[in-house]
């Protein structure tokens, strides 16, 4: 973070550089007399949502493509990278135009005291992952000790933003959703890779953004892992996963990108990252989060609680090898480093191979030799207590510590992309405003209408309402005064997908007509068969196509 030197007013050090940058950009196409051309929304949204005022100068050509690239590898700048930007590019404070601080470093998690003294610290989760880890040897358990197995959990997470807004996007308390897929470090194939490895996906690795540049790469997720371009299989896969997951709610495919996490930015314990961007009012904006976590998290919690977090495998065949191992006479080891006894056997056991090896050379020729402990003081080896020797192991299975895959979805955010992608306006009428949300996601699926008042409707209204709640169908019976096209306009802004219209030729002979919201398009057929092609669309089982060849189109004469 960056502060206002004379108002104390904060600001996050990298969106600041960025707002600022971008709305040079745009004063130098206003400049440039390109301002009637339409300014990415991204960058339109960016210069207002950090208070920062375009003007219209007109900027060197070469510093124009300089602004493109810093701009391209934002998210890859440290500290003092960004601090090499601000004075670069003379960066003032947002409306003051005061000089800003050094940006210094801002512990996100929120600190708690804990009991009744507050003597104890604690911190609210800043994510709901590590109840995933706490719960490892039971769920292993729960699996009968096999890889690989996932665990999914949905929550309230908490993080110390800087600086909150833009709604759902920038929260100090939001909801996540995560998956913790636990796998074999030496098989990170995954058995459905086959199913998807032809699904084409919009990358931005990190090479093309080190080289300042966005140019997105579409190509299928078999090739981007057989290429090296995502880590392996089970990350692939599961970016698939959140592409489909995205697209099948109603985000608009066209606008969304995963974009690899660069070195700057990347977890120091993953292997591989890549984030689900979506492109909104706001710009690109993180929604999804995967990556490969290795083995870093069961490690740490391991180390931690002095228990073994690992996954037994018998092997096929036994393993004999031959190994160097340390012999310890813990009688002689007790007198001569009393308290340190404990910790001292410890370093030694957890020696590699290649460390016990030298200890022996220095055993035979000097007599002695020493280690470093987990406390920080060198101890003397000598050998009247510690032997360095070959012996043969055979081993019938084997352990290992699993790797993580984590997709991590935030919900307010992927929520507040959906509504801003499913709203719209018809073209012949501004008013009328129709939110287009998919069936699958749509909180009411069907609306029932009267055409009137009219009593001889009634009992075909219950029954219609009890057989579309028969087959899961979520609906709504509207019967009020307004006329048919408004109580039908104000759900389109709903977000209902159909709606059923129950008048005069349903009560002479059993028909009923559909609509369908985005279109207006309207078929008929008998009560029971258009229930059945709303539970087929309600269930993606057909199509609005498939829905026209089992109905008839509504003409307006079958109402007679």
């Amino acid at each position: 973070m960056v502060k206002d030197l004379k108002t104390g007013d904060i600001f996050r050090a990298d969106h600041l550089v960025e707002a600022v940058l971008e709305a040079r950009l745009k004063g130098d196409k206003e400049a440039r007399g390109v301002a009637a051309v339409p300014v990415d929304a991204e960058k339109e949204a960016k210069s207002k949502k950090k208070k920062v005022k375009s003007t219209a100068v007109k900027l060197e050509d070469s510093v124009v493509a300089e602004i493109e690239s810093v701009l391209a590898q934002i998210d890859n700048y440290d500290g003092p990278g960004l601090q090499s930007l601000i004075e670069k590019f003379e960066i003032k404070a947002p409306e003051t135009g005061n000089d800003l601080s050094k940006p210094v470093e801002f512990n996100l998690m929120f600190d708690s005291s804990i009991g009744p003294t507050g003597q104890v610290k604690g911190y609210l989760r800043p994510e709901t992952a590590q109840g995933h880890f706490i719960n490892f040897a039971r769920l292993l358990d729960f699996n009968n000790g096999k890889v690989p197995f996932a665990s999914a959990q949905i929550g309230k997470s908490f993080r110390n933003e800087i600086s909150p807004r833009q709604g759902l996007l920038r929260v100090r308390e939001f909801v996540m959703a995560e998956i913790e897929h636990y796998v074999d470090p030496t098989k990170k194939n995954h058995a459905k890779f086959e199913d998807v490895k032809d699904q084409k996906m919009r990358l931005l690795p990190k090479e093309t953004q080190s080289a300042g540049k966005t140019d997105l790469l579409e190509i299928s997720i078999g090739d981007a892992v057989s290429q090296g371009i995502v880590d392996n299989e089970t990350l692939g896969y599961f970016l698939v996963r959140i592409s489909l997951f995205l697209t099948k709610i109603g985000i608009d495919p066209s606008r969304l990108r995963f974009r690899q996490h660069m070195a700057n930015e990347m977890a120091h314990y993953a292997a591989d990252c890549w984030d689900a961007e979506i492109l909104n009012s706001f710009g690109w904006t993180e929604c999804v989060g995967c990556a490969d976590r290795s083995a870093y998290d069961l490690t740490v919690h391991s180390v931690r609680t002095g228990s073994k977090l690992v996954v037994r495998e018998a092997l096929d065949e036994p393993k004999i090898e031959e190994r160097t191992v340390a012999v310890l006479d813990k009688k002689t080891m007790g007198p001569k480093f009393k308290k340190s006894a404990k910790i001292v056997e410890e370093t030694i056991l957890a020696l590699d191979q290649e460390r016990l090896n030298c200890i022996g050379r220095e055993l035979e020729q000097k007599g002695e030799s020493d280690v470093q402990a987990a406390d920080g003081e060198k101890y003397v080896l000598t050998p009247d207590f510690i032997k360095i020797e070959r012996k043969v192991f055979k081993e019938a299975s084997r352990e290992f510590t699993p790797n993580v895959i984590e997709p991590s979805f935030g919900i307010g955010r992927i929520l507040y992309s959906l509504l801003e992608h499913s709203y719209w306006a018809r073209e012949k009428d501004a008013d009328r405003r129709v939110l287009s949300l998919p069936p699958a996601v749509a909180p009411i699926k069907c609306l029932i209408v009267p055409l009137s008042g009219n009593e001889g409707f009634r009992p075909l209204l219950r029954d219609v309402s009890k057989k579309m709640r028969s087959a899961g169908i979520s609906c709504r019976v509207d019967d009020s005064s307004a006329s048919i096209g408004k109580r039908y306009a104000r759900n389109d802004e709903l977000g209902t997908p159909f709606g059923c219209t129950i008048d005069f030729a349903s009560v002479k002979n059993g028909t009923m007509t559909l609509r369908d919201r985005d279109t207006t398009e309207q078929l008929i057929g008998k009560m029971d068969d258009v229930i059945a092609v709303v539970e087929g669309l309600c269930n993606a089982e057909i199509d609005w196509q498939e829905a026209s060849r089992r109905l008839d189109a509504y003409s307006g004469e079958q109402a007679m």
